[in-house]
């Protein structure tokens, strides 16, 4: 039998951090669980609660949720519905495939004037003809029945049939609790003839909540059989250093990260993107001279350095903003590093030496007087070559050609 533990709604609570008392959304669906408890105290603010496919024979232990709006109990052993009149904010109810034959006990869902939806599909009590119009007119609230909307019309046929139903539903309900009186001690008569024929488990049977669970119970001893016989190949066992003593490369969180070295060449940096919202305590950093390992929820990441380092002066930190964590790691030959710098700067200093030694040469125009420019005399030159361009010089006369004839007709060319 398995019950509602504190541990257990912690563990499908993981959304809220583990804590119950804000807790607004569970879900303990496939548990095997066999009885609600203990929910109404832990976690008064749920507003969403499933459980279905689950044992559950009886409704009880929900009374006290004020907040709830949501309450799925389908594939259950539910034979009537109780114990929900406390819930004042309760707006849906599955009850689906369930044991519910008596179909006078929606009445006790009128105190809900919040319900608008209820889902009653694979009940015994959905087989009864006047099933739809009885639910429609006892609960004014309801806006659905079984996923279909109600509509103003129905409900006035619904309000209008409800005396001749009602009748019919007292008959239909007397004849279920007899038939369930039958249905209980034919299944206490018949359990040591179905414990010695082993051809029971073939033939068809009634539906009930005694040979569900009974059914239940064969499968689970059925399938723990099954493991012992079957036993389970080991997992092989994941190697971190080689056969040779070489530390190897494994990334079992499957996290991005990035390794690089620093501008000075002094460190090697590995970013490795954690999730932001992980407790730090979930991470764990070992850093060794040739490889580094970080152990995330249980599960380690390693890699091979490219140079060996400094353990003692490592350092690890996490980003305030996205949660990476940063590994700063020292390289071990930092005076090899110091060294090739230092001749860096001297062989600079000496170029620039060089530099302000050497005195700097112009280029200068030449002193002879032939090439030299007197700028004093600029203006008298120009004046000299503007009369030189001034004088107009004579030109001569073309002579006539042999053929040339002089007409006085024709007037000279001006």
């Amino acid at each position: 039998m398995v019950f509602i533990t504190e541990s257990l709604i912690r563990k499908r609570a993981e959304h809220n951090e583990g804590e119950l008392s804000t807790l607004e959304e569970v879900s303990l669906h496939q548990q095997d669980i066999e009885k609600i408890e203990y929910l109404d105290k832990w976690c008064r603010e749920l507003r969403i609660l499933y459980l279905q496919s689950n044992l559950i024979p009886k409704i009880e232990n929900v009374g006290r949720l004020k907040k709830l709006e949501y309450l799925n109990l389908a594939l259950n052993n539910i034979e009537y519905i109780e114990n929900l009149s406390g819930c004042e904010s309760l707006n849906k109810l599955d009850l689906t495939l369930n044991f519910i034959g008596i179909l006078s006990c929606v009445e006790n869902l009128r105190d809900n004037i919040h319900l608008a939806d209820l889902y009653l599909t694979g009940n015994p009590c959905a087989d009864h003809e006047g099933y739809r119009d009885y639910v429609v007119a006892t609960l004014p609230q309801l806006q659905k029945l079984d996923g279909n909307e109600i509509t103003k019309t129905e409900r006035i046929l619904a309000l209008q049939k409800y005396d001749k139903i009602s009748k019919r539903v007292e008959e239909f309900d007397q004849q279920y609790v007899e038939k369930r009186k039958n249905q209980v001690n034919e299944y206490a008569r018949t359990k040591p003839e179905r414990d010695a024929d082993e051809n029971y488990w073939e033939r068809q049977t009634e539906y009930t909540p005694e040979s569900r669970i009974e059914t239940h119970e064969t499968m689970k001893k059925k399938r723990e059989h099954e493991s012992k016989e079957t036993k389970a190949e080991p997992k092989p066992v994941r190697q971190y250093i080689g056969d040779d003593g070489r530390p190897l490369n494994c990334n079992e969180p499957k996290v991005d990260f990035k390794m690089y070295e620093s501008d000075d060449d002094r460190h090697i940096i590995l970013d490795v993107a954690v999730f932001r919202h992980m407790d730090t305590s979930l991470v764990d950093v070992d850093v060794q001279p040739t490889y580094v390992r970080i152990t995330i929820k249980e599960k380690i990441l390693q890699l091979v350095l490219s140079e060996e380092v400094n353990t003692t002066r490592s350092t690890a930190e996490r980003s305030k903003t996205t949660g990476h964590l940063v590994i700063k790691m020292p390289k071990v030959n930092l005076k090899e590093v110091q060294t090739s710098n230092e001749t860096k700067s001297r062989v600079e200093k000496k170029i620039q030496e060089k530099k302000t030694s050497t005195p700097s040469t112009y280029l200068e125009l030449g002193r002879d007087p032939a090439t030299s420019v007197d700028y004093t005399q600029i203006v008298s030159e120009n004046k000299k070559n503007a009369q030189l361009k001034t004088k107009t010089i004579p030109q001569k006369e073309r002579e006539n050609s042999i053929e040339f004839v002089d007409d006085p007709d024709v007037p000279p060319l001006i």
